[in-house]
């Protein structure tokens, strides 16, 4: 349960970091830069902590897949980057193929 803790943390430190991508104005801005950098070190380390208690197939599909999710909405919400139903549709196959894939048989 604690590596699917911390693996939970290194999908929000990602997110975090590809948020201030945006925020970095094209790597214009200082504060964002640094935060891109800070975020993304601690999501590698602990989702290199992660890969020696979960299967790294498992862990980084629902890294990514969780990642790509969770930036969709910011972008939806924070952004105003338009809501398709193809957009919508996309979100749901990266989750059911997240899921799949966890529900594999694979050991935890």
């Amino acid at each position: 349960m604690q590596s699917w803790l911390l693996l939970g943390l290194a999908i929000v430190l990602e997110v975090a970091g590809t948020v201030c991508m945006k925020l970095s104005e094209g790597l214009t801005r200082v504060l964002p830069i640094i935060g891109i950098v800070v975020f993304y070190l601690l999501s590698f380390a602990a989702l290199s902590i992660v890969i020696k208690r979960i299967d790294i197939s498992i862990a980084y599909a629902v890294w990514a897949g969780l990642g790509i999710v969770l930036i969709t909405a910011i972008g939806i919400v924070a952004f105003k980057e338009p809501v398709t139903w193809v957009r919508i549709a996309c979100i749901g196959l990266i989750i059911v193929g997240v899921m799949g894939l966890n529900l594999s048989g694979a050991r935890h």
